[in-house]
This record gives structure tokens, C-alpha cells and sequence, in this order.
């Protein structure tokens, strides 16, 4: 099945780091009115019976994250699937995703090719955390310019804001070295310490997650590997989600 999902793939593939081209003309050129925190009733108690449904079968580790994860000092992570039945088509299937979700994708990010694989991300958040979106990546303010976080949303009560990043080979399926995770892990770490020391008091968050949409096994057993040969004070105060993807999600990884 994914031999043939390959053959379509497309070659045209950027890094999630912000940067490079303009939102899709094909999505609409404004979205919803920000959330305020004021408007998300931040002491909610998490509710039982997740995943939630939706766009893509999750399975693993969900609704573990708590006030020792959410508030400590030390590192950790969590792993889940996400396998698609069928590609995901945008417009035609954001009623499918959760309001969050289709708020992202209705929502011109700061550029570059991530715009999928944040909205999935934050899916994962929404159906297995109940996460509420608080603030899409060009809505959090910060004192500086610099780095900065792909989106913000609330766990337990707590701000959290979420990085996002991929972890795949070109051609899809070409196996996921560790020099490339260490890399990629690395700076995304940095990154991650980066924007959590200039983002604005209003919009200050408790702790970063790093999330990664993972291509396959191979991949994921190589971002493990990497995570775990990291020293603690880079990784220290930061969350590894990974979530592997499966069936029809080329798309992912290609953004088309």
C-alpha cells in the first residue's frame, strides 16, 4: 500500500522551521477571532473517553499528560499512531477536524511547508488531551524577534506551546539516519529554549512541547535514539510527542 502512496509523493518538501514561502492562495485569507485565555475555562478537568474521534485513527499514549509532566522540570515523552485511511483534502475535509484544527488550517502559518503537519500535531493534542487552541503561530506575541512557536494551547489549565517538526528521509521511506535526527533534535531544542525566553509576558507559557510526526517505525526507533543520547540540560523542560504515522499520509510529508 505505501509502495504505490510513494509514487505520488511529491519531490517538493521544506523544513518546519517558519521560514520560505507565503500561506496556500487556496485557503481563505482570514480566519476566526484569536482566542483569548480569558475565554477557556483554564481549570477544566480532563475528561475520560479518548481519543476523541476523527480525522485519522490514534492509538498509544493518550491522556497521560498531567501536572508532573506539564509542570516539571524534567524531560519526557510520549509515543502514538496516527494512521490514515484516505489523504486528507483541504477545504474540502476541515469538517472533519476538530475547531482547533480547522482554525490552523484556515489561518495563513509564518510560512515554509508545515501547515499540515502543525494542524495534525495539534489534533493529536485535541483528541487525546482535549487541548483548546490558543493562539495559531503568528497570533503569540513575543518581546523580541527571533525564534518562534508554532502554536499555543492550554492542558490541564497550564499554557503550553508546541513546536512541531517531521522526522522522515527523501524519497519517503529512504531510511531516517542519526546524524540527520541528532541535527534536526538539536536545533529544534535550542529553538525551542529560544522562544520560551522571548515570548511575551501575556502569552508566557509553562512548558514547550516538541512534537514530531514520525514517517514509519524506522524512523521513530531513530528519533528514540537520538532523544536518549541528549544530554538532560538541552532537553531539559521540554516534551517529546511522537507521533508515527501510517496508511495514506504522504501527504505529511509532502504538503499536497
Amino acid at each position: 500500500m505505501r509502495a504505490l502512496l510513494l509514487a505520488v509523493a511529491s519531490a517538493s518538501l521544506l523544513a518546519c522551521d517558519g521560514s520560505s514561502a507565503g500561506p496556500d492562495p487556496a485557503l481563505p485569507d482570514a480566519a476566526g477571532p484569536s482566542i483569548d485565555a480569558a475565554d477557556i475555562e483554564l481549570d477544566a478537568p480532563p475528561s475520560s473517553g479518548v481519543p476523541l474521534a476523527g480525522f485519522g485513527d490514534l492509538a498509544g499514549m493518550c491522556g497521560v499528560l498531567n501536572d508532573p509532566e506539564l509542570t516539571g522540570a524534567s524531560p519526557s515523552a510520549v509515543h502514538v499512531t496516527l494512521t490514515f485511511q484516505r489523504r486528507y483534502n483541504d477545504p474540502a475535509d476541515r469538517n472533519l477536524l476538530t475547531e482547533g484544527g480547522a482554525r490552523m488550517m484556515a489561518t495563513p502559518n509564518a510560512g515554509g511547508s508545515s501547515a499540515l503537519s502543525e494542524a495534525f500535531a495539534y489534533e493529536e493534542l485535541a483528541r487525546c488531551e482535549l487541548a483548546p487552541l490558543l493562539h495559531t503561530e503568528t497570533e503569540i506575541m513575543y518581546d523580541t524577534t527571533g525564534k518562534i512557536t508554532d502554536l499555543e494551547v492550554v492542558i490541564d489549565g497550564h499554557k503550553i506551546g508546541v513546536s512541531v517538526t517531521r522526522a522522515f528521509a527523501y524519497p519517503l521511506g529512504t531510511p531516517y539516519t542519526l546524524s540527520a535526527a541528532q541535527t534536526l533534535l538539536t536545533r529544534k531544542l535550542e529553538d525551542i529554549k529560544a522562544s520560551t525566553m522571548n515570548v511575551s509576558a501575556a502569552d508566557r507559557w509553562t512548558k514547550q512541547i516538541l512534537a514530531y510526526l514520525s514517517y514509519d517505525d524506522q524512523s521513530t526507533a531513530i528519533l528514540d535514539q537520538a532523544w536518549a543520547m541528549t544530554d538532560a540540560a538541552t532537553k531539559a523542560d521540554t516534551i517529546l510527542l511522537v507521533i508515527t504515522t501510517g496508511g495514506d499520509d504522504a501527504f505529511i510529508y509532502t504538503n499536497n
